[in-house]
Order: structure tokens, then sequence, then C-alpha cells
């Protein structure tokens, strides 16, 4: 069994679903598949009315799931300006990890911290190659493998499976067994990773095969 989440970096219910994240790949394989919620014609330059939108969102988040955001989030980008929101260079760098290494989850967690914690500018190469730096990553490489990935082809795949799936939006779980898909109600899960964890144990366990079949929710989450 492996777990699929179609996710955006820019996402702040997916920052509210990553503890669930966390404990899931403690017990089985996650797949990340970005979604570009804010990429291409959808990036967006921060502003009050974007920051209106989201800080009622995101304190609603840190309610629900204890997720923590920074003064420096809230005080700081979001009162920048010059700071753009695009999905498309913190997805470029999920793929860069898991090209390199495997470790896209490893940096995916890292932008988000950096995004809602740090309120660093994660659509800038300079930080995401300066937060590659911190996890390991030599800067060049990283660099070149930035260059090399496909984001366009990867964010066409994505839709393609939040389509198939029937999902409205991010984050989406499903899990796959013997190659069949069913999505997970992650609303039902934020905030309560320890029973999370017991739920994904159960369904892994051999003698509970086909009974992991929660209704989707679709969470009502971040939007196109």
């Amino acid at each position: 069994m492996k777990l699929h989440y179609i996710y955006d970096p820019l996402c702040g219910w997916c920052y509210g679903a990553a503890p669930l994240i966390a404990a899931a790949r403690e017990q089985l394989p996650v797949v990340a598949h970005g979604g570009g919620m804010m990429s291409g014609a959808h990036r967006q330059r921060v502003t009050p009315s974007l920051r209106d939108y989201v800080v009622g969102h995101d304190r609603r988040i840190a309610a629900m799931t204890g997720q923590p955001f920074g003064d420096a989030y809230f005080d700081g980008l979001l009162n920048d300006p010059d700071a753009w929101f695009d999905s498309t260079p913190p997805i470029a760098a999920v793929l860069a990890a898991g090209l390199l290494a495997g470790r896209e989850l490893d940096m995916l967690a890292r932008l988000q911290h950096a995004h809602y914690v740090e309120g660093r500018r994660i659509a800038e190469q300079s930080v995401l190659l300066a937060l590659a730096c911190e996890l390991g990553f030599d800067a060049s490489n990283f660099a070149a493998a930035l260059a090399e990935v496909d984001v366009t082809g990867h964010l066409a795949d994505s839709r393609r499976l939040l389509a198939q799936c029937g999902g409205q939006g991010f984050p989406t779980l499903l899990l796959e067994r013997n190659g069949q898909l069913t999505p997970v109600d992650v609303g039902a899960w934020l905030g309560r990773v320890d029973d999370w964890r017991a739920w994904l144990a159960q369904a892994n366990a051999p003698t509970t095969a086909g009974r992991a079949d929660a209704p989707f929710c679709g969470l009502g989450g971040c939007e196109d």
C-alpha cells in the first residue's frame, strides 16, 4: 500500500496536513504530486487583498491543527509588496530533491516551514538553493537539478490524477492498494495525528485489506 499526496506548497491546508504526512511516512511510501495552485497565470504578487484572504484561513488552520505560523510570515512576508506567490519554483525544488536523493517530502516540509514560519520567499531561486544547502545538498548540483526537472509535465500529470479521483483541491490523499485508488477524508484527521496513525496501521494490516474506504471529503481547502 502507498499514499498519494496531491499538494501545493502555497496551500495552507496542506501545511495543516503536514503532521499527517509525516506520520504516514513512518508506515508506508508517500508519493508527492505538486498541483500548481498558484502557477503560471495564477501566480500572484503579495497585496493587501491577498493578505486579507489568506490570514483568515491561516488562523483557522492554526486553531484546527496546532501548526505554527510565524510573525515573520504574518507581519513580514504578507506585507511585502515585492514578494510573489508562485507554486512553480518550490515544486521544482521538491522534484529536484527527489531527482538527486529521493527526498521530495523532506524538501516540501522545509519549504512549508520556510514560508509559513520564517516568512521566506520560496519562489526565489536563491532561497531555494539556501534551503537545499540546509538539507545537505550541494548548491551547484541542486541548481542543475532545478534546471533539469520537467515541472510542466509533472503539473499536468498531477492535475490528471486529481481529476481522475474527483478531487476538488489541495490537499487530496489517495490510498493505493493493488492498483486501486481510494480517496481519504483529509478533513476528518486534521489535528488528530495519533488517531490517523492508528487508522493507517489498521488499513495497512493484511487482515484489514480493503477496509480503508473512507468517503472523499474534499475538505474545501485550497482551490484554484
